[in-house]
């Protein structure tokens, strides 16, 4: 597990070289934001521990299995004290809802967890604001921290080589863009979250960018084409 200082609230920990799941400091402990993949539990309870402090809630961007992998088993270990949030829409897929037309791309894992919270554009957990960011999947949301408006984007954008939108295929990081449910919708939420205008931008597949409005200006004008 690659640990990376993102600014003085949160971390980003990233497994496999690939997929990263973030903590996020409040004053009694750390928001996980996304679990990675299967059989990673114990690395990012470590992770918080090294940190110098531990999992509190865990709260999920949306329910591929890239980011809930290891969701089952942070409850095992940490208990029903510990809540999980996840966004609405994905949540009642997760519960076997059939909430769309036609198949869902992605891999949606079985999950023994339920979810105490069904995330809603404009909700807090904690320093975290909700906002939704549909397209990617039907539900899912990015994270906006309102102590400095670091933004957590989960898979709208990723930042391999650039920042591209997952809305086509982008060689470096091609995998995203299979997984995403609705190319417009997910160009449209690209374009919500670049109006938020964050001064670093974290997500889920990729490295931290900083000060990244001309990149997504760019991430944008392709993803238009």
């Amino acid at each position: 597990m690659q640990t990376t200082t993102v600014t003085p609230n949160i971390t980003q920990l990233t497994r496999l070289r690939f997929v990263n799941a973030f903590l996020v400091r409040e004053e009694d402990g750390f928001t996980l934001v996304d679990t990675t993949m299967a059989r990673g539990a114990d690395a990012l309870i470590a992770a918080a521990r090294s940190a110098g402090g531990e999992i509190r809630r865990i709260a999920l961007t949306h329910g591929h299995g890239d980011h809930v992998g290891s969701l089952d088993a942070l409850r095992e270990r940490l208990g029903s004290t510990v809540d999980v949030l996840m966004p609405e829409l994905d949540a009642r897929i997760h519960a076997g809802e059939k909430v769309v037309e036609g198949k869902l791309p992605g891999q949606w894992p079985t999950l023994e967890t339920t979810p105490d919270v069904r995330l809603a554009a404009g909700d807090r957990v904690g320093s975290l604001e909700v906002v939704a960011s549909p397209g990617h999947t039907p539900g899912h949301v990015s994270f906006l921290d309102t102590r400095d408006r670091t933004l957590i984007a989960g898979d709208v954008y990723t930042t391999y080589g650039r920042a591209a939108v997952t809305n086509h295929f982008y060689w470096r990081f091609p995998f995203a863009a299979m997984a995403t449910w609705d190319k417009a919708k997910d160009l449209d939420s690209a374009s919500t979250l670049r109006g938020l205008e964050p001064p670093i931008l974290v997500v889920g597949h990729g490295p931290v960018a900083r000060d990244p409005g001309t990149a997504i200006d760019r991430a944008l004008a392709e993803a238009h084409h």
